[in-house]
């Protein structure tokens, strides 16, 4: 599961907490990988297709040069080696040891093969599609699985927060994009953020509706029971705040790498009005 925690409230825990936890750097590599969390990172690099679409163009309007700029703006060591810098400062020992726990444990890596496996599906069409179909099946049915996805979203995100940052991350975009001169704004910050409230209703079902599809079908291959014991592992406290923690952790990479991929866009192409 994954994702939440507006890029401005991550912002404040991380200045609040600047004396460091001291945490082993190999430990937390290994708590990456053990959680799955490593491959979460790598997946953002898919996210780089959805930049020329913010502003208004397509990949094709970058040239033959754009695979090889987003692999590099999207550079997995950079990204990882990032979240592991803000984990050493935010990260307490105690919930790395309890997530370490159950992730290690038998269900907890099958769950992270099958997340990591829906991570990086590449085609998220059809990835979306089969998930909408298992959803609907299991409403249809009366499953009871469907009340344990909604736990488990209930316990890993904030439909509030997940949409705040969303907007964040494209205003960071659209205004770096704009001092580069890669597009030229029509409207000023404020106003941006005006329009994208107004989308906030339309964003925050479609985002939900999206992660149940998602859920059913990632964990497909999972009986009732354990997706039940999923969404009770999940609601304990240290794994809300390790979410929590994760997913700011992850929309500020993301953030990060959007704003600088702005700027290298000047390179490759002429502005254009948004």
């Amino acid at each position: 599961m994954q994702r939440v925690l507006t890029v401005a409230a991550f912002t404040c825990a991380v200045v609040a907490g600047t004396a460091s936890l001291a945490l082993d750097r190999g430990r937390l590599e290994a708590f990456l990988e053990t959680t799955g969390f490593d491959v979460s990172l790598e997946s953002i690099r898919l996210s780089a297709e959805s930049a020329p679409a913010m502003l208004g163009m397509g990949t094709k309007d970058f040239g033959d040069q754009w695979t090889r700029l987003a692999e590099e703006v999207f550079d997995v060591d950079l990204m990882q080696g990032m979240a592991l810098d803000i984990l050493d400062k935010t990260l307490e020992p105690d919930v790395l040891d309890h997530a370490q726990a159950f992730y290690a444990s038998g269900l907890g890596q099958r769950i992270v093969q099958a997340e990591n496996a829906s991570h990086l599906v590449e085609d998220e069409d059809a990835k979306s599609e089969a998930g909408q179909a298992i959803f609907a099946a299991l409403v249809q049915h009366g499953s009871d699985r469907v009340e344990s996805f909604k736990r488990m979203l209930g316990a890993t995100e904030s439909a509030d927060s997940s949409v705040r940052a969303v907007h964040e991350i494209q205003i960071r975009f659209l205004m770096a994009a704009a001092v580069a001169e890669v597009i030229e704004l029509r409207v000023d910050e404020d106003q941006l953020r005006d329009i994208l409230a107004q989308q906030e209703p339309d964003l925050r079902r479609q985002m939900q509706l999206s992660s149940l599809a998602s859920a059913a079908y990632t964990y497909q291959a999972f009986s009732d029971e354990e997706v039940d014991s999923y969404a009770a592992a999940l609601e304990h406290p240290h794994m809300k705040d390790l979410y929590a923690l994760m997913n700011a952790v992850q929309y500020e990479v993301m953030a990060n790498r959007f704003e600088t991929l702005a700027g290298r866009l000047a390179d490759l192409t002429q502005s254009s009005d948004l």
